[in-house]
């Protein structure tokens, strides 16, 4: 089972010509991936590495049967390739890209949040306009996750990696892993890989302040996942996600949870890795989040050296 990713897994990439498109393109299909084609304007109807190349997603989902979209097109470009692939019916869109800004990511998060009816393409974007290949496509999907941006990915060991992390460290089991930090998303797979415990699926959900799917999305998914045993939660500093996320436990969830807050040591006021980490206002401690999740009775991981035991002492 997992979530988000499967075998059912069609993937596009946008951005693909791109060195980083390229080369990780050709990393998710030698994992496994069935990536179907690539997305660059005006390279339409090419073939590079094997894969097809389309001027639009719409163009490549009507061809392909594309339903989901890893991208890798630069900043200033991210949010309309974002709004382009939920507008072209992708159900998962996982954005790598970094650096988008964050005025860009809260006009796509409106959009996608209020439905596409809204949205009109920036000023020079290659995108189709709604109404043309769009609906050939099939339109907006019933229900467009988003992943990122500025993280690592989606991977589902054994069946579909969406992404930049290394796949020799995943192998298949029933630990779901959901992070805000990419790095400590593939120390606590390799961890829990060395116990022999798997994962069913690790989602690196990125540490920009907006973004698309949050702690509770996958939270609620994991709980409803037969495959999923147990749940590792990896915050960091800033915000409030990790406090909305110990609340929901609480509330709705039965499976264990362990978790570990990265930050424990940063100073107020400074940004610490990700555009999100940062400590305002007196708001986003560590020790606040660390707090709200040992009340909902979470085990907390004292160092990232302890993610694997933490959660496998609750699995086994």
């Amino acid at each position: 089972m997992a979530i988000l990713a499967d075998r059912r897994t069609r993937a596009l990439v946008q951005g693909l010509t791109g060195a980083a498109g390229t080369f990780h393109a050709k990393q998710m299909r030698e994992y496994g991936t069935p990536i179907v084609g690539g997305v660059t304007p005006g390279k339409g109807g090419t073939v590079h590495e094997r894969f097809p190349v389309f001027d639009t997603v719409a163009q490549a989902v009507a061809k392909t049967g594309a339903n989901t979209s890893v991208i890798f097109v630069p900043p200033p470009g991210g949010a309309d390739a974002i709004l382009e692939a939920a507008d072209a019916g992708i159900e998962l869109i996982v954005c790598i890209t970094e650096g988008i800004p964050v005025l860009d990511m809260v006009r796509a998060k409106r959009v996608l949040d209020a439905g596409l009816s809204s949205w009109e393409p920036s000023e020079g974007s290659q995108t189709l306009p709604r109404g043309s290949a769009a609906g050939e496509a099939g339109g907006l999907p019933t229900r467009c996750n988003l992943v990122g941006p500025n993280c690592p990915g989606v991977i589902t060991p054994g069946a579909a990696k969406l992404g930049i992390m290394p796949g020799y460290i995943h192998r298949p089991g029933s630990i779901g892993i959901v992070s805000r930090s990419g790095t400590l998303t593939y120390e606590a797979a390799f961890q829990i890989t060395e116990l022999g415990l798997g994962q069913s699926t690790a989602v690196g959900i990125g540490g920009d302040p907006v973004k698309g799917m949050d702690f509770i999305d996958c939270l609620s998914l994991f709980e409803e996942d037969p495959q999923t045993k147990a749940v590792l939660l990896i915050g960091e500093i800033g915000g409030t996600s990790e406090e909305e996320a110990a609340a929901f436990i609480k509330a709705n969830m039965k499976k264990p949870v362990a978790a570990f807050v990265a930050g424990v040591t940063a100073p107020p006021g400074r940004r610490m890795g990700h555009a999100g980490a940062i400590i305002s206002g007196g708001k986003g401690l560590a020790s606040d989040k660390i707090a709200a999740l040992r009340d909902a009775g979470i085990a907390i991981a004292p160092t990232p050296a302890d993610l694997g035991t933490t959660v496998a002492k609750l699995v086994c």
